[in-house]
């Protein structure tokens, strides 16, 4: 089954906030094998001029929504089969860094959805704006790739 376009660019996605903590920060930087002092050391930090731990490129993405419940369950309700899905593509523009005791509020909306190969791929693509209060810090595009074997192609 196809996701219906128009239907899914009006589906409401419930915002998530989260608290930066230096503890997660410090996971995550010796994860994705990050080395400098200032993802580990608060005083390292601050002498390179961060207010606390900055919070490592990528740590916005994917790793927050996967600690939902049901992280796909915006796709879900748009009618996406989540057995058939794969991650396509992710794309970050960065606007003002996050740090560690930062309130963050993810803003996620659906933005597109389009077939290709005569319809034995359908990609949906969900836009994430990372905010502080006002302040739009990162947005983030998110393009899911959903097969459909049974299109001929």
């Amino acid at each position: 089954m196809y996701i219906d376009r128009a239907k899914a660019l009006l589906v409401e996605i419930a915002p998530m906030s989260f608290d930066v903590e230096r503890g997660r920060l410090r996971f995550f930087a010796k994860t994705i094998g990050l080395t400098d002092p200032i993802y580990f050391n608060v005083e390292a930090a601050r002498r390179a001029g961060h207010r606390d731990l900055p919070v490592p490129p990528t740590f916005l993405g994917h790793s927050l929504e996967l600690e939902l419940p049901d992280p796909l369950g915006w796709l879900k309700a748009v009618g996406g089969d989540l057995t058939k899905t794969t991650h396509a593509e992710q794309a970050f523009v960065y606007h003002a860094m996050a740090y560690a005791g930062d309130r963050l509020v993810l803003h996620r909306r659906i933005v597109d959805a389009y077939t290709k190969k005569n319809g034995t791929l359908e990609f949906v693509v969900k836009q994430t704006d990372v905010k502080r209060g006002q302040e739009t810090l990162a947005e983030i595009l998110s393009v899911i790739a959903l097969r459909h074997p049974e299109a001929k192609t």
